[in-house]
């Protein structure tokens, strides 16, 4: 197959995570004279570009560091050399070994998340999360009508009387409150799903109580980039005040946690 003419051509970059939520990205060398950019650009046509620099074996290298905000999205990975059109980045080898069970220091303000990924058309991208606080779901145990959740808080402490909220995401304004258990920045709680009409309802923590932040829970802290079709949970069929029901618990395409009521019919 022959390209078109001006086509660029795909270039391959391996991909390297650390724990702290940085990227680095090694690409094959050029002839190409001129200054040479890594370029992530975000879905709306957001970009930040990144220099590449000369690294051993004749590749170039650029650092994306846990300390440069890329807001969160999906953002497809570009070289650029010169004054040429971007090449599309093709993924090459990626160690993300230092995302499995990240555990962030308790003291971090906020959490960067960066998951380098294969998108449907074969070329490289980074979804990427930023959140402060953020509330790391962990451990979910289905019984007996119920979901309990246990999780990790960070960027922010547990009060005495913070809770957990369930809204449902039609706007409807139905909330359902459910006591937290707080132990340091370790939080759980149990959702009944028997209170809840069939819809989609949304996991908040509330760890300042009313007067504080509301913060989405979500699972972020690993190297599985859609949680969606990876963690499948079952279904359980609950005699609720609306009818009979099934619910079960599931992460959202950005890795959110929620739950899914339908009326058994």
């Amino acid at each position: 197959m022959t390209e078109a003419p001006g086509a660029a051509l795909p270039v391959s970059a391996d991909c390297v995570a650390d724990t702290a939520g940085g990227l680095t990205f090694d690409i094959g060398g050029t002839a190409e004279a001129g200054p040479a950019h890594l370029v992530l650009r975000r879905r709306d046509g957001e970009e930040c570009a990144l220099p590449l620099a000369p690294a051993e074996g004749g590749r170039l290298r650029a650092a994306l560091p846990s300390s440069v905000d890329l807001p969160e999205g999906r953002w497809d990975a570009y070289a650029r050399f010169a004054e040429d059109e971007p090449h599309p980045l093709v993924p090459g080898v990626n160690d993300l070994r230092s995302l499995v069970d990240r555990v962030p220091g308790e003291t971090a303000a906020r959490i960067a998340v960066r998951i380098p990924y294969t998108t449907r058309q074969g070329t490289l991208a980074v979804r990427s999360w930023l959140r402060a606080p953020h509330a790391e779901a962990e451990e979910l145990r289905i019984a007996q009508g119920a979901l309990t959740v246990s999780g990790r808080l960070y960027g922010s402490g547990l009060a005495s009387d913070a809770y957990a909220e369930v809204r449902e995401r039609s706007g409807s304004k139905e909330m359902l409150r459910a006591d937290v258990t707080a132990r340091e920045t370790e939080f759980g709680f149990t959702v009944p799903y028997a209170p809840l009409a069939p819809g989609t309802w949304d996991l908040w923590l509330r760890p300042a109580g009313e007067e504080g932040p509301r913060v989405r829970i979500a699972r972020l802290l690993d190297d599985v980039v859609d949680k969606k079709p990876v963690f499948r949970y079952p279904r359980a069929a609950v005699r609720a005040r609306h009818g009979e029901v099934w619910a079960w618990p599931y992460y959202t395409v950005d890795n959110d946690l929620s739950v899914t009521v339908s009326a058994v019919r």
